[in-house]
């Protein structure tokens, strides 16, 4: 990888890095057709798609059965570790399960409450191809949260990844079906003969399934439009230049649209990091897709003329895995608050949290992180405000509501109140 300045930056590479999208517009029409079919047309459509888009003839869409033989039949190691990771993930968001409250304010007696959504599609990526992270990131943290019904969308193929099944019954998934893409969004979103619908569609897919989560919004709700993988990794002199670029290279693997960035105030360090990017690529299964993703132009390797340059720098780009390595790795954090997940020292791999640390790995690209932060125990619970206030209480602030209330024009608002006093 080249190694740039990132003073000598030009407007189109400055656009490049921080203006990053999706890529959903030049799919949005296609999209857009195939959610209407499946809204008006149902079992027919999916099956349909699966035929066009899949190149599977999909017989009964209901493969919960075949999730429950699948776990039982894998690798006991592989088995383990599926159930280690889902453990991990489990024990995570289990610390984030909101309690309700309800304080006093001067004879006001207001809190919150919080319930779960009744029912939940989650998007697993697969088919051919495993997924099995991607099943425990989306259903664990939403039975954790208390859904009753969280049911999983993964595409079909002749013969289904079976690791990727064991991961979804592991995780706790109660139906599954064979669908993905386009199609599996807008079946959970308005439901079909084999499929109900859902209150709100998660998970990532790709740049047809990002579309139609976006068509879909406002008739369902749903997580956030992600994009491809990112990762930022911001060190200083005292970072080793293999696990720097080890991190970059292992994100560019994921995707010839994933964007992987290092940015330093080391010069020499800079430089070593590109070489040590070159070294490592060379000869991986996926080269292919990781050339591609280094040649991206919202990745490179880039110098800072101070590590204050380089946090602005990370705080704008606002990435979806954010990796620090430096010596005074806390100090910089503290400077940075757009970042969809944060790995911190040399021993802490993005791959770590992609897996098994326990913490979630569906987050916000493209710099959404500037807005939201990643899937968790939040995204399946609903809150609501309570309050009870006795006659004292109302009265404390009859004369604010009424005055309000008659400054807006609204006068039956104020006699609601009058009314109690009467």
């Amino acid at each position: 990888m080249n190694v740039q300045d990132i003073a000598d930056l030009g407007p189109d590479a400055r656009r490049a890095l921080f203006d990053r999208d999706a890529g959903v517009e030049a799919v949005r029409s296609d999209v857009r057709d195939i959610v209407d079919r499946v809204n008006e047309e149902g079992d027919v459509a999916v099956r349909e798609f699966c035929r066009e888009f899949d190149d599977v003839e999909v017989g009964n869409l209901d493969i919960t059965d075949e999730v429950e033989r699948a776990y039982e039949e894998i690798d006991a190691d592989v088995r383990e570790a599926i159930e280690t990771a889902a453990d991990n993930v489990r024990e995570f968001h289990e610390a984030q399960v909101p309690e309700d409250w309800r304080a006093d304010f001067d004879g006001r007696e207001l809190g919150r409450r919080f319930r779960p959504l009744e029912r939940v599609g989650v998007y697993v990526p697969g088919g051919a191809a495993a997924y099995p992270s991607s099943a425990l990131m989306g259903v664990v943290p939403a039975k954790v949260a208390g859904v009753d019904d969280v049911v999983v969308a993964t595409p079909p193929a002749e013969e289904q990844n079976p690791i990727t099944l064991a991961a979804i019954h592991a995780a706790g998934a109660d139906a599954v079906y064979s669908v993905g893409g386009a199609q599996a969004v807008a079946a959970l979103a308005y439901g079909t003969e084999t499929v109900d619908r859902v209150q709100k569609v998660v998970g990532p897919g790709n740049r047809w399934v990002t579309a139609a989560k976006a068509e879909v919004q406002g008739d369902v709700a749903i997580d956030f439009l992600a994009g491809p993988s990112e990762v930022l990794v911001v060190a200083d002199a005292t970072a080793d230049p293999a696990l720097v670029a080890s991190d970059v290279v292992a994100q560019a693997e994921h995707d010839p649209n994933a964007s992987v960035v290092a940015v330093t105030d080391d010069a020499a360090l800079a430089d070593d990091v590109a070489d040590e990017i070159e070294r490592q690529a060379a000869g991986r299964e996926r080269e292919d897709v990781v050339r591609d993703a280094l040649d991206n132009d919202a990745s490179g390797v880039f110098v800072a003329r101070s590590m204050s340059e380089a946090i602005l720098f990370a705080e704008e780009y606002a990435a979806e895995h954010l990796s620090i390595q430096a010596d005074d790795d806390e100090e910089i954090l503290s400077r940075i608050d757009s970042a969809g997940s944060v790995f911190l020292g040399p021993y802490t791999p993005v791959a770590a949290g992609d897996y098994a640390s326990g913490t979630n790995h569906v987050l916000p690209t493209n710099g959404l992180a500037k807005l939201t932060g990643g899937l968790s125990v939040d995204t399946f619970v609903r809150s609501t405000t309570v309050q009870r206030l006795d006659a004292d209480a109302l009265g404390a602030i009859r004369d604010t509501v009424e005055t309000l209330a008659e400054a807006e024009g609204l006068e039956a608002h104020a006699e609601s109140v009058r009314k109690r006093f009467d």
